[in-house]
């Protein structure tokens, strides 16, 4: 009968299938032992639940979760009505339906509670497979706040030896949240943890839980290459990674054109929201780190310079060196109506603060002179002023035209321009 039931789900025929589990369910309760009969419900309810891909399956794998509670509510088989109860609440949960979610999670927490209201140790990993799904539904309606305690929640669990998969899904979660924050490191750890536990259950998850892990060690700006360890090294070659690996290597090298090449190419890289979502910022950086490059010989260009060398948008140029004016990184000022900018040169500033501190010790000297025991002026032939010698270097105005020729002469001789 087990085997008339797979035939007739897997053929679409759902009302057969679920009146034949409904009479299957009357010889497991007394033709067989309980320990069969358990095994047995678990493996039919594991397969339905693996081979459900619309919504009439859906529908058909709900009938089959409440013909065996409905079943199996008055015995005291605690155990599977538990991994029954977390199989519901896991469909639900694929199916958005957080109200129900909510609804079934408080009470399987209070089945997996004592009396005094503290978690029963003795079902830790029931508990941490509740965690990982009240996580799951809290990152899909980003409710940080309710995750982030949750999380703890489920790290301070030391009672359970739980699924590495569900240790993984829990890790992930974490993993997002701090990305949310932008605690990059905290999200790799998370994220390497994750990786680890799926790859270790065997689940596909791992590949994309490895492309977050590179996306998060673009993000720290790190130097070290997430490949380097020996969980990761057998990936590195992998096809389904090979854009990521390929991202990470122009990265680490500041090669913007080859960047933007595997983003052009692998438009798949984007096909996952949660990469999307976070990419930008390390396009930002890249192009931010690129334009610093390019224009770092240059003490006057123009905006369409910059776009055509890194093929940016002249408004998303303007936004990156507003940027970087702002952060004080770069000292310049923008000219939008003509599209120009112009850089202060520290050879400049460096050489009006020395002819600022020559005249000042030059002016010091002269009133020692003047005003000390030393050689007076003859007040007759020089009126009370400087002599000869110092003519020029007392007033203000002389060291403002000094200042203005030598400004003069380094745009006439040194500057450099690039003006597209």
């Amino acid at each position: 009968m087990k085997q008339a039931i797979k035939i007739e789900f897997k053929l679409g025929r759902y009302g057969d299938a679920v009146e034949h589990y409904r009479e299957l369910l009357t010889y497991v309760k007394s033709a067989v032992t309980r320990n069969y009969s358990e095994k047995s419900i678990n493996n039919m309810l594991d397969y339905i639940e693996k081979g459900s891909d619309d919504a009439q399956a859906y529908q058909c794998m709900e009938e089959f979760y409440s013909l065996t509670l409905d079943s199996f509510q008055n015995t005291n088989n605690e155990r599977l009505w538990l991994k029954t109860n977390i199989k519901l609440a896991r469909l639900w949960l694929e199916r958005k339906e957080f109200s129900q979610l909510s609804k079934k999670v408080r009470e399987l927490h209070r089945a997996c509670q004592r009396e005094d209201g503290s978690d029963d140790t003795s079902k830790g990993t029931y508990l941490l497979e509740l965690f990982a799904l009240e996580i799951q539904m809290y990152a899909e309606m980003k409710n940080n706040k309710r995750l982030k305690a949750l999380y703890q929640r489920a790290l301070r669990v030391r009672s359970a030896v739980p699924h590495p998969k569900i240790m993984g899904i829990i890790r992930e979660c974490g993993g997002k949240m701090h990305m949310s924050e932008e605690n990059w490191e905290e999200a790799q750890s998370d994220f390497f943890e994750s990786f680890r536990n799926y790859d270790e259950a065997g689940s596909m998850q791992r590949i994309q839980v490895l492309k977050y892990l590179v996306l998060t060690t673009m993000l720290m700006k790190s130097d070290i290459n997430p490949f380097d360890s020996q969980e990761t090294k057998p990936y590195k070659n992998d096809p389904r990674i090979s854009a990521m690996t390929d991202l990470v290597d122009a990265f680490q090298r500041d090669d913007i054109h080859a960047y933007e090449d595997v983003l052009t190419q692998h438009p798949d890289v984007l096909a996952d929201p949660f990469i999307a979502e976070n990419i930008d910022e390390v396009s930002r950086n890249m192009r931010t780190k690129a334009v610093l490059k390019l224009i770092a010989p240059y003490t006057r260009f123009s905006l369409q310079f910059i776009s055509k060398h890194i093929k940016i948008a002249v408004p998303e140029v303007l936004e990156i060196l507003s940027f970087l004016i702002l952060d004080k990184k770069l000292d310049a000022k923008i000219d939008q109506e003509n599209g120009t900018v112009t850089v202060a040169s520290s050879t400049d500033t460096e050489r009006l603060r020395a002819l600022e501190e020559w005249s000042s010790s030059i002016r010091t000297l002269w009133q020692t002179t003047l005003n000390g025991e030393g050689l007076r002026p003859d007040d007759t032939s020089h009126g009370g002023g400087p002599g000869p010698m110092f003519q020029g270097f007392g007033d203000e105005a002389s060291f403002r035209a000094l200042s203005a020729r030598t400004r003069k002469e380094r745009k006439a001789f040194g500057g450099k321009s690039a003006m597209a």
